[in-house]
C-alpha cells in the first residue's frame, strides 16, 4: 500500500505539535501502523523525510518498542499476560489454551486475518489478574473458557467492550488513536474497577490524607510532614482498630480470648 497524500499530511501534523519534531517519532509509527497495517519501509522512509532524521534512526525506534510490528497484525490484537501474577494466576493456561483454539503460535495471525495472538509482559492490571488486552484495552479476570469465548466473539463480528474500557474497534483504529486521533470513545465504560479503588476507599475511611505541598520560587515543591501529633493520633487510631479486629477474630465460641488462654496455661 502507498501512503496517501493525507496520511503524509498528518504526520506533519504530529511533528508540527511538539517543540522538537522528532519527538512525534512515536506517534508517527502508530499512524503508520494505523494505514498500512505495520511498520513498512516506505513509513520509514516517510517519517525520517519529515523529521529530517536517517532511515536508521527511525529503524532503530521501530525495532526497539514491541507495540511496533514489522508484519502484518490481524483485525484484532490479543495479548495474554504471561509476567509472574498473571501466570501463576491463569494466564499461561489461557495463552496454551488460544494457540490451541486458534491454531497460531505466538505473534502469529489467523488464516481468517481476524486475531493475532502474543503474549505480552506485565500491563500494571495485577489487581485483575489473569488479564489480557484486545488492542491495548483490557479484559479482566479471564478464564480460559471466556478467553475463547472472546476470541470467538471477535471473529464473528460481535459487539465487545473493554472491562474497563470502550467498545472494541479494529487494531487500526486503535492505532490512529494511539497516533493522537481521537475515536470519539474516551468516556465508554468504567475508568477503574473496585479493587484499584480499594485503597482510596480505605483512606478515605481513616482520614488519610497525602501531604501537603510548599511551593518555591524555583517552580519545585516539598512535602510538608504533618505535625507529630496528627501522625501519632492517626498510629494510634489504626492500631487501635487492628487490635480491635483481632481481638475479634481471635475469641473463641465461649467468649475466651487467645490472651485468656495464654494466661491459663
Amino acid at each position: 500500500m502507498t501512503l496517501t497524500q493525507e496520511t503524509h499530511a498528518e504526520l506533519r501534523e504530529i511533528a508540527a505539535r511538539y517543540p522538537e519534531a522528532r519527538s512525534g517519532l512515536l506517534p508517527m509509527l502508530h499512524l503508520v501502523q494505523s494505514v498500512e497495517g505495520r511498520v513498512t519501509p516506505e513509513g520509514i522512509e516517510a517519517c525520517a523525510e519529515i523529521l529530517d532524521i536517517t532511515a536508521a534512526e527511525v529503524s532503530g525506534v521501530a525495532t526497539f518498542y514491541t507495540m511496533y510490528k514489522r508484519k502484518p497484525v490481524g483485525d484484532y490484537h490479543v495479548g495474554v499476560c504471561t509476567n509472574t501474577l498473571c501466570a501463576v494466576m491463569g494466564g499461561d493456561l489461557i495463552f496454551e489454551r488460544l494457540k490451541g483454539h486458534l491454531d497460531v503460535g505466538n505473534d502469529e495471525t489467523t488464516e481468517d486475518g481476524k486475531i493475532t495472538l502474543e503474549h505480552i509482559e506485565c500491563n500494571a492490571a495485577c489487581d485483575y489478574a489473569p488479564v489480557m488486552m484486545v488492542n491495548w484495552e483490557f479484559m479482566d479476570n479471564m478464564t480460559p473458557q471466556s478467553a475463547t469465548q472472546l476470541v470467538d466473539d471477535l471473529r464473528s463480528g460481535a459487539e465487545v467492550s473493554s472491562t474497563r474500557g470502550p467498545r472494541l474497534g479494529t487494531w487500526r483504529e486503535a492505532e490512529r488513536v494511539l497516533a493522537g486521533f481521537p475515536d470519539g470513545r474516551a468516556d465508554e465504560g468504567p475508568s477503574a474497577g473496585p479493587a484499584s479503588l480499594a485503597g482510596r476507599e480505605i483512606a478515605r475511611e481513616r482520614g488519610w490524607t497525602a501531604p501537603s505541598a510548599e511551593r518555591h520560587d524555583d517552580g519545585t515543591a516539598t512535602a510538608v510532614p504533618e505535625e507529630p501529633a496528627e501522625r501519632e493520633q492517626a498510629v494510634a487510631e489504626s492500631d487501635d482498630k487492628v487490635a480491635q479486629q483481632a481481638v475479634v477474630e481471635d475469641t473463641s465460641p465461649s467468649g475466651e480470648t487467645a490472651a485468656d488462654k495464654d494466661e491459663a496455661q
